[in-house]
């Protein structure tokens, strides 16, 4: 275990010093601390920085949560359809259970038809 991590930290280095010591520096979009700024004209543009930073970070997450609401709604509609799918079988599926029991009901009820002829035969 140790001669890999031995191995790995000389392949780390080495990817690091690979990388060109003259990056450019570049200006990542954030909140910046503006109380270090002597002038009056720089603490002004600092803080509209920080303000136009955080109405494009609103804006932004508006727009995604917008979206995911708008893909929620279309969930729950399909949702609401299948429901709406499966209650109509439920409700066949009762029907058709209520219409076999109250059949098998009415041929309990009737006497068999084949005895009513006979017991004619036997009176005549």
């Amino acid at each position: 275990m140790i001669g890999r991590i031995a191995l790995a930290v000389p392949v780390a280095m080495a990817a690091c010093l690979l990388t060109p010591a003259a990056a450019p520096a570049q200006d990542v979009p954030g909140i910046e601390i503006c109380t270090v700024e002597k002038t009056m004209e720089r603490r002004t543009s600092c803080l509209q920085s920080n303000v136009d930073f955080l109405q494009k970070t609103i804006t932004k997450l508006a727009a995604d949560h917008q979206q995911k609401i708008d893909a929620a709604k279309a969930q729950i509609e399909g949702l609401k359809a299948t429901v709406a799918t499966l209650q109509k079988t439920v409700d066949d599926l009762q029907a058709a259970q209520k219409k076999a029991a109250e059949d098998q009901k009415k041929k309990a009820e009737a006497p068999p038809a084949k005895d009513a002829p006979a017991a004619k035969e036997g009176a005549k």
